[in-house]
């Protein structure tokens, strides 16, 4: 495993993730932006965009990682704060994907039945935004528990 480039004791793929999750966090509130100027359609690339990248991340990078670091640890160590953070940082993270997919896929395709589609898709999609955030902030929390402060050298 190669050294990250953030100065701490991360991988570099840790380090990857942390800056591409975060260029993805901006480039949703980008897309916020959009849509509150009433440009929905760079509002749906670019916020579609976002949750088939961070698909991509989750499965590439973060499932493996918590397959390997945490689910060897679920439950003898749930009592370490830095495990438990983790735990729920998965579950959490899960839900805010799997909310985003359906979001993506409601309001962007005809591939779910008119029954199954949100009304009114504003909350929903603020829902979203503010579970997307929660994680960033937590797995950033996450990230400097486990390796360190960044500092870019």
């Amino acid at each position: 495993m190669s050294k990250g480039f953030l100065g701490t004791a991360a991988s570099l793929a840790a380090d990857r993730t942390l800056i591409i999750e975060t260029a993805m966090g901006v480039a949703l509130i980008v897309g916020t932006v959009f849509a509150r100027r009433r440009h929905y359609r760079a509002h749906a690339w670019c916020q579609s965009a976002v949750v088939l990248l961070n698909l991509a991340v989750i499965t590439q990078f973060m499932v493996p990682s918590f397959r390997r670091q945490i689910v060897p640890e679920i439950p003898a160590s749930l009592g370490e704060m830095h495990y438990a953070i983790a735990a729920v940082h998965g579950l959490l993270g899960t839900i805010a994907e799997l909310l985003a997919v359906y979001i993506v896929l409601a309001a962007g395709t005809n591939i779910l039945p008119k029954r199954l589609r949100f009304l009114r898709y504003k909350g929903w999609m603020r829902l979203a935004l503010a579970l997307w955030w929660i994680e960033l902030l937590l797995g950033t929390g996450m990230y400097v528990q486990w390796y360190g402060l960044p500092t870019l050298r």
